[in-house]
């Protein structure tokens, strides 16, 4: 069974930066494609970025292009979100999602994945 776990949520101010880390085995961190979705309070959840399996190749949303980069580490099993120039509409839950397969019309949907962390809390004060 295929299973993901996110850490390193927390409350930071408006400009912070905080870097969110997603561990998983090593069958999944080398064959799966890795991402990141949120859900903020009363909103649906939405892509945030997204890392083929060999770390070649990212897709990130609109709205966090620019300020956060998916990365891997292969010495640690994990995808990381690095998160700078943190704004308060960045405050949501942030969850770590993982498929074998990639469709470039759908990544971005989150019905797409099965593969679900249980969700770690960022808060942005302003």
């Amino acid at each position: 069974q295929v299973q993901v776990t996110e850490f390193g949520g927390g409350l930071v101010q408006a400009g912070d930066s905080l870097t969110l880390s997603c561990t998983a085995s090593r069958y999944t961190f080398e064959m799966y494609y890795m991402g990141w979705f949120r859900q903020a309070p009363g909103k649906e959840r939405e892509f945030v970025a997204l890392i083929n399996w060999t770390g070649g190749t990212t897709w990130y949303a609109d709205s966090v292009k620019g300020r956060f980069t998916i990365s891997k580490d292969s010495a640690k099993n994990t995808v990381d979100l690095q998160m700078d120039s943190l704004k308060p509409e960045d405050t949501a839950v942030y969850f770590c999602v993982a498929d074998r397969t990639f469709a470039s019309q759908t990544y971005f949907k989150p019905e797409r994945y099965r593969v679900w962390g249980q969700g770690t809390q960022v808060t942005v004060s302003s």
